[in-house]
């Protein structure tokens, strides 16, 4: 199985080529400029392990939520590389993609909220399970840190995410509700990977035309009257 996995949903730019079950990848974090790089850190991870687009199963991108400029630029990127592939696509949840980090670092937990920083002084949040596979509980948000709900008392669980650096009172709350913090995650093309290759496997592969961005907030511009 070929994936190729991609996000630009924050600062960080990241690509991963899984070929079974093993993954070459490429890592970056900066402010702006990921379009730039993108596309040439696909072309080396291809050239290091010596295969066409054409000879993969599909490409996971990162769908959001996250920076609009960026969760758009890994939606048409993949689905450009798609189309002219003839390969399909997986979107995978940024939100996921950090929880999916927590199950790594912390063998174990149950419940983790990830939280992605929204900037305009909000986040992006959303609680999941751990389990043989992660699973969301509930929808996706884009509140003020004060509005997000903590899991419940009683289990294992973890906060992640920038979110928490931009919500410092958000990560005191969880702190001391008894939740493992993990405040520097951001998301990666590794988990993204990671989340792809059951969906992949289970044949969930979308066609190259549903490679659209989640964006959860549904306006970016307050009008003054």
């Amino acid at each position: 199985m070929k994936i190729l996995a991609l996000d630009t949903a924050t600062e960080a730019c990241s690509v991963t080529l899984g070929v079974d079950g093993h993954s070459i990848g490429r890592y970056l974090e900066m402010e702006r400029g990921h379009a730039e790089k993108l596309l040439p850190m696909v072309d080396e991870l291809l050239a290091e392990a010596g295969i066409g687009l054409s000879a993969l199963d599909a490409i996971a991108f990162g769908r959001g939520p996250g920076g609009f400029t960026g969760v758009r630029l890994a939606a048409s990127v993949a689905q450009g590389l798609a189309f002219g592939a003839g390969v399909g696509v997986v979107p995978v949840s940024d939100l996921a993609a950090v929880a999916q980090r927590v199950v790594a670092l912390q063998p174990g937990v149950r419940r983790i909220l990830a939280v992605n920083d929204a900037r305009m002084r909000e986040v992006y949040w959303a609680h999941f399970e751990s389990g043989a596979n992660l699973q969301p509980l509930g929808e996706e948000h884009v509140t003020p840190g004060t509005d997000v709900t903590l899991p419940e008392s009683g289990i294992s669980w973890a906060a992640a995410g920038r979110g928490l650096m931009a919500a410092p009172a958000l990560a005191e709350k969880c702190r001391q509700a008894g939740g493992t913090l993990y405040p520097d995650l951001l998301p990666r093309a590794d988990e993204i990977l990671t989340l792809a290759r059951p969906l992949v496997a289970a044949g969930q592969v979308l066609p190259p035309e549903r490679a659209v961005p989640v964006y959860v907030r549904d306006h970016v511009v307050t009008v003054a009257v």
